[in-house]
């Protein structure tokens, strides 16, 4: 593997390439320590010890980090520590490793989020919001259907109209065409929010 470019990133920090392609990010000090010279070549010995041995332990460390922040489906962690410069093989392994303590876990996120958000947002709305998030229509589907005897939209197609009208007069059909919008693009039914109008008095 030949060294083509070392580019730096920020003042103590460097994106090597190999062979012309982003291999990893490495401090200014690991360039003297590995003897990294542009134009020179880089042993595969010597290779396998940056990746195994500095790069791997520290997407392990840095993918901790992240969750402590907040809770984030695999697909955003793996975004995220590429994002860092890491190669690939060190990210599959830091996410294997948090993985294998349930520090990430796409079933459990799906059902916590599909727990706090249902009281104002439809299934739709929920299934398109998760899959962005990248987890599985699979693991969706399954979260959506164990909160299926909780979920009622038209709860909460009731609650959010309550909280964003001040009075019980029947809507004008300027407004109501607006709610419509409103609560369509929260991902509710069409027929849970004209029953809805309907019980409320108002017309289609």
């Amino acid at each position: 593997m030949i060294v083509t470019e070392i580019k730096p990133v920020t003042k103590q920090k460097f994106q090597i390439e190999l062979d012309g392609q982003p291999a990893f990010v490495l401090y200014k000090g690991e360039l003297s320590r590995y003897h990294i010279q542009k134009d020179e070549e880089l042993e595969e010995a010597i290779y396998r010890e940056i990746v195994d041995e500095v790069l791997t332990k520290r997407a392990k460390l840095r993918a901790m980090h992240l969750l402590q922040k907040m809770d984030r489906t695999k697909a955003e962690l793996r975004r995220k520590l590429e994002q860092g410069g890491y190669p690939s093989e060190a990210v599959e392994t830091a996410l294997a490793y948090v993985e294998s303590f349930h520090y990430i876990d796409d079933t459990r996120y799906a059902a916590r989020y599909i727990e706090f958000q249902k009281a104002k947002k439809g299934k739709a709305r929920l299934k398109m919001e998760l899959q962005q998030k990248g987890i599985s229509g699979e693991i969706i589907n399954r979260a959506l259907e164990e909160a299926e005897e909780t979920m009622d939209s038209r709860d909460a197609i009731r609650r959010m109209l309550e909280s964003k009208r001040k009075s019980d007069k029947p809507l004008e059909e300027k407004e109501k065409q607006r709610l419509y919008g409103f609560f369509m693009r929260k991902g509710f039914p069409s027929s849970d929010i004209l029953a809805v109008f309907r019980e409320k008095g108002e017309k289609e």
